[in-house]
């Protein structure tokens, strides 16, 4: 009896380590098992959890609520940032804006790759080259910055101006294609220095060519694209049946966790966030005070004892004075200046105030309509998708299909590149019965379309095309003409109607900040202009952005201030 007891009992301690085994082994698998099926995952195919790194220059900007708008002053009347209250998800930015050295890789990478003497290519270098003779001025002398500017090596860390907004799209695009094509070698997806030794104007990377279709990268160069990554150059195993099968996911992902998003210009939004850096007035859930400037108080000068009167920023302090006087510098720079040259604001990024006056993506339009959205705003979506060709394949770009487009200007750009995917709007078959969106091009959606027009009438009949090309419109602005001749040489004309009331259209990009022109005024992050988006200046450059994927942020915070 009492050994019977004994068997019991140790049946039951059994039982229960059992049970508590397997529970821990449960807990400890979950990682590497399905939650939606039960099935084992391998981590090569994706499964593991991946942080996004930063790519090279970004700095984190943790996302948050903020009021957009704010101004404290309006001495211009444009009433056109009335404070409205925006929330941004978490992104990262460049700490400075780009500079003359950064551009000049730009640019001698594409006079490698696409060799100007080249006839099919002579307008791609040309195109991408920011225009110098912004320097200008009708009662100035400034021949030497005309000169010397861009590629001199006293001005290799000053910020690049003379570069519009298409330009700056370009080089964001550029920048995404260079970094993520280094870390894909880094990884042992493509052949070790292809990137420099193997480049050519056919055989080049694309990141969209690669994911969609990898043995077309390179111009299709198997010597380049590798399979299976670092640690896995095996041959494939034949089966039971003597059939040889090749492993299945050869190439790099988005689920490998390698590639990073695309380098951008930030939205309005996001650079105002990250420029006001309203969290160093936090305190707790709160931000306690209100910042006039991208740093702490009221002033431009520092209060601190070390620096105490420097200025915080390069700007234009008053009539005919860019920089004090000698001896005794306010901001030390009479034009642009070295970048980190003031202190960082409390995201850790530079010159967000002075210096540059800086590009965004949006399109401008004078209300930012929180009704329609208060989530990443942002206007100037154009929404496209892959051009299919008659083989079912996405079609690739070649020398012989390539676009140019002619700005208002005269000048010739490339708006796509050998190797790159060939894009079309979206049509019908992705907007059919949705209700996010319904056309391709949503620039004008509720400030520009016929609908929010006074002229607009429910009966009308009248498509957007042709409302479009009377005088009937919101924003009514000039014209430019520019076509070629027989001989093919440039006719530019000029739009001297009477009839035009606004110089807002859909090429009227925002750009964001003082610069080295611009009285303090124009410091304050939600200070807001537009400009021609074909058009450069000598106090406008830019800054990439990027976004953020996974989490917030990547560790809680605390409530203590």
């Amino acid at each position: 009896m009492k050994a019977n007891r004994i068997m019991g009992l140790q049946l039951l301690l059994s039982i229960v380590l059992i049970v508590g085994f397997s529970s821990c082994s449960k807990k400890s698998n979950s990682k590497n098992t399905s939650r939606a099926t039960g099935w084992n995952m391998d981590s090569r195919k994706g499964s593991s959890k991946k942080k996004q790194e930063a790519g090279p220059g970004l700095v984190f900007v943790e996302g948050g609520t903020f009021t957009m708008g704010k101004v404290q002053d309006d001495v211009m009347h444009d009433w056109n940032n009335s404070p409205t209250q925006q929330h941004v998800q978490s992104f990262y930015m460049d700490e400075t804006e780009v500079t003359n050295s950064m551009y000049l890789d730009y640019l001698d990478w594409l006079k490698s790759v696409y060799p100007p003497t080249e006839e099919i290519y002579k307008n791609i270098y040309e195109g991408a080259s920011p225009d110098t003779l912004v320097w200008r001025n009708r009662l100035g002398y400034n021949e030497t910055m005309t000169n010397n500017y861009l590629r001199h090596p006293s001005y290799a860390d000053y910020p690049v101006v003379g570069v519009n907004w298409i330009q700056a799209t370009e080089f964001s695009n550029w920048r995404t294609q260079r970094v993520n094509e280094a870390l894909l070698e880094k990884s042992g997806y493509l052949k070790k220095n292809a990137k420099t030794l193997d480049v050519t104007a056919e055989s080049n990377f694309d990141t969209e060519t690669y994911l969609n279709s990898p043995t077309s990268a390179y111009g299709g160069n198997e010597d380049i694209v590798l399979k299976g990554g670092k640690g896995a150059r095996k041959s494939p195993k034949a089966g039971k049946d003597g059939t040889v099968t090749e492993p299945k996911n050869v190439y790099a992902q988005r689920s490998s966790g390698i590639l990073l998003p695309e380098y951008r210009l930030p939205t309005e939004a996001e650079w105002e966030y990250a420029a006001a850096a309203d969290v160093g007035q936090r305190e707790y859930n709160i931000y306690k005070g209100q910042k006039k400037y991208p740093w702490s108080g009221g002033y431009t000068r520092s209060g601190k004892r070390q620096s105490q009167g420097d200025q915080l920023a390069n700007f234009k302090q008053g009539n005919g004075d860019y920089g004090g006087i000698a001896g005794w510098s306010d901001d030390g720079a009479d034009i642009t200046n070295e970048v980190k040259k003031y202190p960082a604001n409390d995201f850790g990024l530079y010159d967000m105030a002075g210096n540059v006056a800086e590009w965004v993506q949006d399109v401008y339009r004078p209300i930012i309509d929180n009704e329609a959205n208060d989530f990443n705003y942002f206007r100037g979506n154009q929404y496209t998708k892959n051009k299919i060709g008659a083989d079912g394949k996405v079609e690739i770009v070649t020398k012989d299909n390539m676009k140019y487009d002619t700005l208002s200007n005269g000048r010739i750009i490339a708006r796509n590149f050998p190797g790159q995917i060939a894009q079309v709007p979206v049509d019908e078959q992705e907007t059919y019965l949705r209700q996010n969106f319904d056309k391709s091009d949503n620039i004008n959606y509720r400030d520009g379309d016929k609908q929010s027009t006074r002229y607009y009438d429910f009966g009308d009949s009248e498509s957007d095309d042709e409302k479009g090309k009377s005088d009937k419109v919101m924003y009514n602005s000039p014209r430019h003409n520019v076509t070629t001749d027989s001989l093919g040489k440039m006719v530019r004309k000029y739009d001297k109607s009477s009839k035009r009331t606004t110089l807002i259209n859909d090429e009227s990009r925002v750009y964001k900040g003082g610069s080295w022109r611009d009285r303090a005024y124009w410091l304050d992050p939600a200070q807001r202009r537009y400009f021609p988006q074909d058009m450069a200046t000598d106090y406008i450059g830019f800054r990439c952005a990027m976004s953020r994927v996974g989490p917030k942020a990547d560790k809680k915070r605390s409530a203590r201030n």
